[in-house]
């Protein structure tokens, strides 16, 4: 199977190499090519024959073909392919679609968060009136004869690139797209399992970062072991309650693309939206912490557009709110805490 990879980030990079890594018969089960925009990029990882801007110390295997540099090069990437994966920032899938629309091969993105009205000003009038799309959403108005899907799920790049144990789901309508991600990733250290439940892939992918930006200021305030099993616990009901009113199925946020993704993400020690919440609890400023990360942090940059889906369609979501409130500086760490712990008492499931 002929795989390519766009993006070279430390994801791509990752999925790229497992997909690539040849196992049990020493032979190398997929073509698979690695495609950067930066053509120095390119260059300096065929020198090392690693990542190191974004994925140091894993080496790449024998077989991965590394590619990059202008648009032209994009096209010639794609071209004989039989599955294309990009692997961009959310800021950027609008682009990438664009450019791949005409493509007749199953596309899959790794993307995970809701677009922000701000992205794209040359986009604008493709937009709808809401605040902000998943990458679902922007691919039905920009190249809605793709079939295209989303590979998801707990996972962290450094892990996947060393080969230990991941499970991930392969989400899309089509049959065909969920079976070539299938064919291209299970292995014996990558266990994919496919749905046909694309929003509530998607929408688990993007609101369990804002729900870790919380978990993270809960552990740098020292609130304990209680109160991030609280938060987590709450923070799954939010996501649920979000999905299902955009018209996924709550089953879908027990699975690994749920309560899987949101536990590693605001627990885990690599997770950057994580990160933000230990560093908003020390008092450093929203423009500070993304400046030390080196990495996006989708969160940050979704958190508003999720509270605003929200709110259009009803939907309660106290944390994410306090959350917005922290990145804008209208709430101090403390203060978030207090309010979320004087709302009303209510019946558990009364807020699912």
């Amino acid at each position: 199977m002929k795989v390519v990879v766009l993006g070279a980030g430390a994801w791509g990079t990752a999925l790229a190499v497992s997909a690539a890594r040849a196992h049990n018969s020493g032979l190398a089960r997929h073509q698979v090519t690695l495609w950067a925009r930066s053509a120095a990029h390119v260059q300096a990882m065929q020198a090392a024959r690693t990542n190191t801007r974004y994925l140091p110390n894993i080496g790449f295997p024998e077989d991965l073909l590394l590619q990059g540099g202008t648009e032209s090069t994009l096209t010639q990437a794609v071209n004989g392919q039989d599955l294309v994966i990009f692997a961009t920032p959310v800021i950027a899938a609008r682009g990438m679609l664009l450019a791949l629309r005409l493509v007749d091969v199953p596309v899959v993105w790794l993307s995970k968060g809701f677009e922000s009205p701000a992205d794209d000003h040359a986009a604008s009038a493709l937009r709808s009136s809401l605040p902000g799309l998943m990458v679902h959403e922007v691919q039905a108005q920009v190249a809605p004869d793709l079939k295209a899907g989303v590979f998801s799920g707990p996972s962290f790049a450094l892990e996947v690139a060393r080969g230990q144990p991941t499970a991930l789901v392969a989400a899309s309508a089509h049959a065909d797209v969920r079976e070539a991600l299938v064919t291209a990733f299970h292995s014996p250290s990558l266990r994919v399992y496919a749905s046909d439940d694309l929003v509530g892939v998607e929408v688990g992918g993007a609101v369990k970062n804002v729900m870790a930006i919380a978990a993270g200021l809960c552990d740098g305030l020292g609130l304990g072991l209680n109160a991030r099993a609280a938060l987590i616990t709450r923070g799954l009901a939010e996501m649920t309650r979000l999905g299902v009113a955009l018209g996924a199925r709550a089953e879908t946020f027990t699975g690994l693309s749920g309560m899987g993704d949101l536990v590693l993400t605001a627990t885990g020690d690599l997770s950057r939206n994580r990160k933000v919440g230990l560093l908003l609890a020390q008092g450093k400023t929203l423009s500070e912490i993304l400046a030390s990360l080196g990495h996006v942090a989708e969160g940050v940059y979704c958190a508003r557009t999720v509270v605003q889906r929200a709110a259009k369609l009803g939907v309660d979501m106290p944390i994410a709110q306090c959350v917005v409130a922290l990145l804008d500086g209208r709430l101090q760490a403390v203060e978030a805490v207090a309010l979320l712990m004087e709302r009303e008492p209510k019946t558990e499931l009364d807020c699912y």
